[in-house]
Protein backbone atom coordinates (compact mmCIF):
# COMPACT_ATOMS: atom_id res chain seq x y z
CA UNK A 1 0.00 0.00 0.00
CA UNK A 2 0.93 3.32 -1.06
CA UNK A 3 1.92 6.09 1.69
CA UNK A 4 -0.82 8.17 -0.25
CA UNK A 5 -3.67 5.19 0.08
CA UNK A 6 -2.37 4.66 4.14
CA UNK A 7 -3.35 8.49 4.64
CA UNK A 8 -6.18 8.10 3.07
CA UNK A 9 -7.64 5.16 4.52
CA UNK A 10 -6.40 7.06 7.84
CA UNK A 11 -8.43 10.03 6.94
CA UNK A 12 -11.62 8.10 6.68
CA UNK A 13 -11.13 5.76 9.54
CA UNK A 14 -10.22 8.61 11.97
CA UNK A 15 -11.05 12.24 10.65
CA UNK A 16 -14.43 11.86 8.61
CA UNK A 17 -15.86 10.54 11.45
CA UNK A 18 -15.56 13.58 13.18
CA UNK A 19 -16.48 15.99 10.68
CA UNK A 20 -19.29 14.52 10.03
CA UNK A 21 -20.24 14.20 13.74
CA UNK A 22 -18.76 16.50 15.58
CA UNK A 23 -17.81 19.33 12.86
CA UNK A 24 -14.95 19.50 14.27
CA UNK A 25 -12.23 21.96 13.46
CA UNK A 26 -9.44 21.41 11.58
CA UNK A 27 -6.36 23.25 11.74
CA UNK A 28 -4.12 23.43 8.38
CA UNK A 29 -1.95 26.93 8.07
CA UNK A 30 -2.44 30.09 10.46
CA UNK A 31 -6.64 29.07 11.82
CA UNK A 32 -9.15 26.84 12.86
CA UNK A 33 -11.68 26.75 10.44
CA UNK A 34 -14.58 24.85 11.35
CA UNK A 35 -17.86 23.21 9.13
CA UNK A 36 -20.68 24.76 10.46
CA UNK A 37 -24.30 23.79 8.50
CA UNK A 38 -24.24 25.56 5.84
CA UNK A 39 -27.63 27.15 5.73
CA UNK A 40 -26.25 29.21 8.68
CA UNK A 41 -24.36 30.79 5.93
CA UNK A 42 -26.69 32.42 4.05
CA UNK A 43 -29.73 32.88 7.05
CA UNK A 44 -30.72 36.80 6.94
CA UNK A 45 -32.50 37.09 10.43
CA UNK A 46 -31.16 38.92 13.03
CA UNK A 47 -29.14 36.78 15.34
CA UNK A 48 -30.50 35.94 19.02
CA UNK A 49 -27.60 37.10 20.77
CA UNK A 50 -26.41 40.37 20.67
CA UNK A 51 -22.35 41.29 21.09
CA UNK A 52 -21.71 45.08 22.19
CA UNK A 53 -18.71 47.13 22.18
CA UNK A 54 -18.43 48.83 26.04
CA UNK A 55 -19.89 52.35 23.81
CA UNK A 56 -22.80 49.94 22.69
CA UNK A 57 -22.21 49.63 18.79
CA UNK A 58 -22.33 45.56 17.87
CA UNK A 59 -18.71 44.01 18.38
CA UNK A 60 -17.18 42.28 15.23
CA UNK A 61 -13.78 42.77 17.02
CA UNK A 62 -11.22 39.71 17.06
CA UNK A 63 -8.75 37.86 14.44
CA UNK A 64 -10.83 35.81 11.72
CA UNK A 65 -10.19 33.78 8.96
CA UNK A 66 -12.26 33.47 5.82
CA UNK A 67 -10.72 30.18 4.22
CA UNK A 68 -12.93 28.06 2.45
CA UNK A 69 -12.72 25.97 -0.80
CA UNK A 70 -16.37 26.69 -1.88
CA UNK A 71 -15.78 28.14 -5.60
CA UNK A 72 -16.86 32.12 -5.90
CA UNK A 73 -18.88 30.29 -9.12
CA UNK A 74 -21.69 27.48 -8.96
CA UNK A 75 -19.69 24.55 -11.31
CA UNK A 76 -21.17 23.20 -13.94
CA UNK A 77 -21.64 19.88 -12.50
CA UNK A 78 -24.26 21.77 -9.78
CA UNK A 79 -26.69 23.46 -12.02
CA UNK A 80 -29.77 24.38 -10.21
CA UNK A 81 -28.26 23.27 -6.59
CA UNK A 82 -27.66 25.86 -4.24
CA UNK A 83 -26.12 23.30 -1.76
CA UNK A 84 -24.42 20.11 -1.85
CA UNK A 85 -25.56 16.78 0.00
CA UNK A 86 -24.13 15.65 3.22
CA UNK A 87 -21.90 13.13 1.64
CA UNK A 88 -20.65 15.31 -1.53
CA UNK A 89 -19.34 17.69 1.36
CA UNK A 90 -17.44 14.85 3.08
CA UNK A 91 -16.19 13.81 -0.07
CA UNK A 92 -14.99 17.18 -1.29
CA UNK A 93 -13.48 17.82 2.57
CA UNK A 94 -12.01 14.15 2.02
CA UNK A 95 -10.02 15.73 -1.57
CA UNK A 96 -8.67 18.48 0.13
CA UNK A 97 -7.22 17.11 2.68
CA UNK A 98 -5.75 14.51 0.34
CA UNK A 99 -4.84 17.06 -1.92
CA UNK A 100 -3.04 19.50 0.26
CA UNK A 101 -0.22 16.96 1.00
CA UNK A 102 0.09 15.23 -2.77
CA UNK A 103 2.62 16.07 -3.84
CA UNK A 104 3.80 15.95 -7.93
CA UNK A 105 6.54 14.04 -9.73
CA UNK A 106 9.62 15.45 -7.59
CA UNK A 107 11.78 17.95 -10.04
CA UNK A 108 9.18 18.55 -12.37
CA UNK A 109 7.50 22.55 -12.80
CA UNK A 110 4.47 21.03 -11.11
CA UNK A 111 6.38 20.21 -8.19
CA UNK A 112 8.27 23.28 -7.74
CA UNK A 113 4.65 25.33 -8.24
CA UNK A 114 3.31 22.88 -5.23
CA UNK A 115 6.50 23.38 -3.06
CA UNK A 116 3.86 24.07 0.18
CA UNK A 117 1.94 21.34 1.81
CA UNK A 118 -0.72 21.67 4.33
CA UNK A 119 1.44 23.04 7.46
CA UNK A 120 1.52 26.56 4.85
CA UNK A 121 -1.81 26.33 3.00
CA UNK A 122 -4.82 27.04 4.87
CA UNK A 123 -7.71 26.58 2.15
CA UNK A 124 -10.30 26.06 4.68
CA UNK A 125 -13.09 23.99 4.24
CA UNK A 126 -16.43 23.85 2.17
CA UNK A 127 -19.32 25.53 3.79
CA UNK A 128 -22.04 23.14 2.28
CA UNK A 129 -22.94 25.30 -0.63
CA UNK A 130 -22.39 24.91 -4.10
CA UNK A 131 -21.19 29.15 -4.87
CA UNK A 132 -20.13 31.77 -2.61
CA UNK A 133 -22.59 33.81 -5.20
CA UNK A 134 -25.72 33.61 -3.95
CA UNK A 135 -27.22 36.32 -6.07
CA UNK A 136 -28.45 35.59 -9.07
CA UNK A 137 -29.78 32.45 -8.23
CA UNK A 138 -27.74 30.14 -10.86
CA UNK A 139 -24.54 30.92 -9.01
CA UNK A 140 -22.77 32.74 -11.32
CA UNK A 141 -21.30 36.50 -12.57
CA UNK A 142 -23.72 38.54 -14.76
CA UNK A 143 -23.09 38.53 -18.29
CA UNK A 144 -20.74 41.08 -19.03
CA UNK A 145 -21.11 44.44 -21.12
CA UNK A 146 -19.34 44.99 -24.29
CA UNK A 147 -17.11 47.25 -23.04
CA UNK A 148 -16.06 44.20 -20.03
CA UNK A 149 -16.19 41.58 -22.48
CA UNK A 150 -13.52 43.79 -24.41
CA UNK A 151 -11.06 44.36 -21.40
CA UNK A 152 -11.72 40.83 -20.70
CA UNK A 153 -9.32 39.82 -23.58
CA UNK A 154 -6.88 42.69 -22.26
CA UNK A 155 -3.76 42.46 -20.45
CA UNK A 156 -4.46 43.31 -16.80
CA UNK A 157 -0.73 45.25 -15.32
CA UNK A 158 -1.63 44.96 -11.88
CA UNK A 159 -1.30 40.51 -12.72
CA UNK A 160 0.92 40.56 -15.56
CA UNK A 161 2.76 37.33 -15.77
CA UNK A 162 3.93 37.06 -19.04
CA UNK A 163 6.69 39.77 -19.64
CA UNK A 164 8.08 41.21 -21.29
CA UNK A 165 10.00 42.05 -17.92
CA UNK A 166 12.86 44.89 -19.38
CA UNK A 167 12.94 46.04 -15.86
CA UNK A 168 11.44 46.37 -12.41
CA UNK A 169 8.93 48.51 -13.57
CA UNK A 170 7.25 46.00 -15.49
CA UNK A 171 7.19 43.60 -12.49
CA UNK A 172 3.25 43.26 -10.92
CA UNK A 173 1.98 44.94 -7.95
CA UNK A 174 2.00 41.66 -6.18
CA UNK A 175 5.83 41.26 -6.91
CA UNK A 176 6.23 44.64 -5.64
CA UNK A 177 4.89 44.14 -2.39
CA UNK A 178 2.35 47.13 -2.94
CA UNK A 179 -1.19 45.27 -2.74
CA UNK A 180 -2.35 41.44 -3.21
CA UNK A 181 -5.56 42.38 -4.53
CA UNK A 182 -8.51 44.79 -4.75
CA UNK A 183 -11.83 45.34 -3.01
CA UNK A 184 -13.56 43.05 -1.83
CA UNK A 185 -10.77 40.06 -1.03
CA UNK A 186 -12.09 36.40 -1.73
CA UNK A 187 -10.10 33.12 -0.05
CA UNK A 188 -6.97 32.17 -1.59
CA UNK A 189 -4.48 29.09 -0.87
CA UNK A 190 -3.16 31.06 2.51
CA UNK A 191 -3.01 34.35 4.49
CA UNK A 192 -6.93 34.77 4.67
CA UNK A 193 -6.53 36.33 8.04
CA UNK A 194 -8.12 39.31 9.40
CA UNK A 195 -8.38 41.82 12.19
CA UNK A 196 -11.23 43.91 13.52
CA UNK A 197 -10.78 46.45 15.63
CA UNK A 198 -13.32 48.77 16.57
CA UNK A 199 -13.23 52.55 18.54
CA UNK A 200 -16.17 54.68 18.71
CA UNK A 201 -17.11 56.39 15.36
CA UNK A 202 -14.54 53.97 13.37
CA UNK A 203 -14.04 50.70 12.25
CA UNK A 204 -10.53 49.45 11.51
CA UNK A 205 -9.73 45.98 9.46
CA UNK A 206 -6.18 44.66 9.18
CA UNK A 207 -5.82 42.26 6.33
CA UNK A 208 -3.01 40.04 6.80
CA UNK A 209 -1.82 40.06 2.94
CA UNK A 210 -0.08 42.42 2.27
CA UNK A 211 -0.29 44.42 5.81
CA UNK A 212 -2.82 46.83 4.77
CA UNK A 213 -5.18 48.67 7.16
CA UNK A 214 -8.87 49.75 6.48
CA UNK A 215 -9.72 52.81 8.65
CA UNK A 216 -13.64 53.00 7.97
CA UNK A 217 -15.34 56.46 9.55
CA UNK A 218 -19.10 55.59 10.91
CA UNK A 219 -21.86 57.93 9.96
CA UNK A 220 -23.43 59.58 13.16
CA UNK A 221 -20.16 60.30 14.90
CA UNK A 222 -17.18 63.26 14.49
CA UNK A 223 -15.14 61.25 12.13
CA UNK A 224 -18.50 61.13 9.89
CA UNK A 225 -17.32 62.90 6.19
CA UNK A 226 -18.43 62.56 2.79
CA UNK A 227 -16.74 60.54 0.15
CA UNK A 228 -13.78 61.83 -1.26
CA UNK A 229 -14.21 63.86 -4.27
CA UNK A 230 -14.10 61.44 -7.26
CA UNK A 231 -10.92 63.11 -8.69
CA UNK A 232 -8.81 61.61 -5.70
CA UNK A 233 -8.70 57.58 -6.24
CA UNK A 234 -6.56 54.93 -3.87
CA UNK A 235 -5.42 51.35 -3.95
CA UNK A 236 -8.64 49.90 -1.78
CA UNK A 237 -10.91 53.02 -2.16
CA UNK A 238 -12.61 54.80 0.02
CA UNK A 239 -15.00 53.72 2.70
CA UNK A 240 -17.92 54.92 4.70
CA UNK A 241 -19.56 52.96 7.21
CA UNK A 242 -22.46 52.64 9.12
CA UNK A 243 -24.66 50.02 11.43
CA UNK A 244 -28.09 48.96 10.41
CA UNK A 245 -29.34 46.89 13.29
CA UNK A 246 -26.32 44.32 13.82
CA UNK A 247 -25.04 44.69 10.84
CA UNK A 248 -21.91 46.79 9.77
CA UNK A 249 -22.85 48.16 6.23
CA UNK A 250 -19.58 49.66 4.38
CA UNK A 251 -19.98 50.96 1.26
CA UNK A 252 -16.56 51.71 -0.56
CA UNK A 253 -16.08 54.12 -4.32
CA UNK A 254 -12.86 55.81 -5.67
CA UNK A 255 -11.13 53.20 -6.63
CA UNK A 256 -7.65 53.26 -8.81
CA UNK A 257 -6.93 51.80 -12.07
CA UNK A 258 -4.09 49.65 -11.00
CA UNK A 259 -6.20 46.89 -9.19
CA UNK A 260 -9.54 45.46 -10.20
CA UNK A 261 -11.89 42.81 -8.92
CA UNK A 262 -13.09 40.27 -11.21
CA UNK A 263 -12.62 42.47 -14.07
CA UNK A 264 -14.44 45.81 -12.73
CA UNK A 265 -13.30 49.41 -13.32
CA UNK A 266 -12.30 51.85 -10.98
CA UNK A 267 -15.91 52.88 -10.83
CA UNK A 268 -17.03 49.81 -9.20
CA UNK A 269 -19.74 50.63 -6.42
CA UNK A 270 -19.08 47.56 -3.17
CA UNK A 271 -21.13 47.22 -0.37
CA UNK A 272 -19.68 44.87 2.05
CA UNK A 273 -21.74 43.73 5.12
CA UNK A 274 -20.93 41.98 8.46
CA UNK A 275 -23.25 40.26 10.77
CA UNK A 276 -21.80 38.31 14.07
CA UNK A 277 -24.19 35.36 13.89
CA UNK A 278 -22.28 33.65 16.54
CA UNK A 279 -19.33 33.91 18.73
CA UNK A 280 -17.30 32.37 16.46
CA UNK A 281 -18.53 33.25 13.23
CA UNK A 282 -19.30 36.33 10.77
CA UNK A 283 -21.49 36.48 8.49
CA UNK A 284 -20.20 38.40 5.41
CA UNK A 285 -21.70 39.53 2.44
CA UNK A 286 -20.72 41.58 -0.25
CA UNK A 287 -22.39 43.42 -3.18
CA UNK A 288 -20.67 45.00 -6.71
CA UNK A 289 -22.02 46.84 -9.37
CA UNK A 290 -19.77 48.23 -12.25
CA UNK A 291 -22.35 49.09 -15.26
CA UNK A 292 -18.94 49.13 -17.45
CA UNK A 293 -18.55 45.45 -16.75
CA UNK A 294 -21.20 43.56 -15.80
CA UNK A 295 -24.81 44.09 -16.77
CA UNK A 296 -26.15 43.82 -13.34
CA UNK A 297 -25.04 44.26 -9.58
CA UNK A 298 -24.19 40.54 -7.88
CA UNK A 299 -23.77 39.30 -4.38
CA UNK A 300 -21.64 36.76 -2.44
CA UNK A 301 -21.73 35.69 1.35
CA UNK A 302 -18.22 34.08 2.85
CA UNK A 303 -18.54 33.14 6.80
CA UNK A 304 -15.87 34.48 8.67
CA UNK A 305 -14.30 31.83 11.06
CA UNK A 306 -12.61 33.22 14.20
CA UNK A 307 -8.75 32.42 13.74
CA UNK A 308 -5.72 32.34 15.02
CA UNK A 309 -3.59 35.61 15.77
CA UNK A 310 -2.68 37.28 12.64
CA UNK A 311 1.31 36.62 11.60
CA UNK A 312 3.68 39.48 9.60
CA UNK A 313 3.17 38.90 5.85
CA UNK A 314 7.31 40.34 5.57
CA UNK A 315 6.41 41.20 1.79
CA UNK A 316 8.84 44.23 0.83
CA UNK A 317 9.82 45.49 -2.70
CA UNK A 318 12.89 44.41 -2.37
CA UNK A 319 12.38 40.49 -2.42
CA UNK A 320 13.99 37.53 -4.41
CA UNK A 321 10.87 37.42 -6.32
CA UNK A 322 11.96 40.09 -8.53
CA UNK A 323 15.30 39.32 -8.64
CA UNK A 324 14.25 36.00 -9.95
CA UNK A 325 11.82 36.97 -13.01
CA UNK A 326 14.72 39.73 -13.99
CA UNK A 327 17.23 37.14 -14.36
CA UNK A 328 15.23 34.42 -16.16
CA UNK A 329 14.13 37.28 -18.54
CA UNK A 330 17.70 37.93 -18.98
CA UNK A 331 18.66 34.79 -18.98
CA UNK A 332 15.92 33.70 -21.99
CA UNK A 333 17.08 36.86 -23.96
CA UNK A 334 20.50 35.19 -23.82
CA UNK A 335 19.35 32.55 -24.91
CA UNK A 336 17.05 33.52 -27.80
CA UNK A 337 20.18 35.98 -29.12
CA UNK A 338 22.37 32.19 -29.17
CA UNK A 339 19.65 30.76 -31.19
CA UNK A 340 19.17 33.16 -33.64
CA UNK A 341 23.09 33.21 -34.18
CA UNK A 342 23.37 29.72 -34.74
CA UNK A 343 20.35 30.33 -37.05
CA UNK A 344 22.32 32.64 -39.15
CA UNK A 345 25.53 30.42 -39.25
CA UNK A 346 23.82 27.51 -39.71
CA UNK A 347 22.70 29.77 -43.37
CA UNK A 348 25.84 31.17 -43.79
CA UNK A 349 25.04 34.44 -43.09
Amino acid sequence: MSDQEVFVRTFRILVLPALVVASSALVFGQGAVPTPAAKAVIESKAPAKQWRTPWGDPDLQGEWTNATTTALERPAKYNGREFLTKEEKVAKDEVTAVERDTRAQPGTAADVAGAYNSAWFEYGWSDGRTSLIYDPQDGKKPPLTADGLRRSKLRNESIRTDGPYLGPEDLDLYTHCIVRAGLPRLPTAYDNNFAIVQSPGSVAIVQEQIHETRIIPLAGSNNAKPHLNPSVRQWLGDSRGHFEGETLVVETTNFNEHTSFEGATKNMHLIERWTRRTDNTIDYRFTVDDPETWTRPWSAAIVWYKGGSLFEYACHEDNVGAYGILAGARADEKKMAEKRMGEKKAAGK
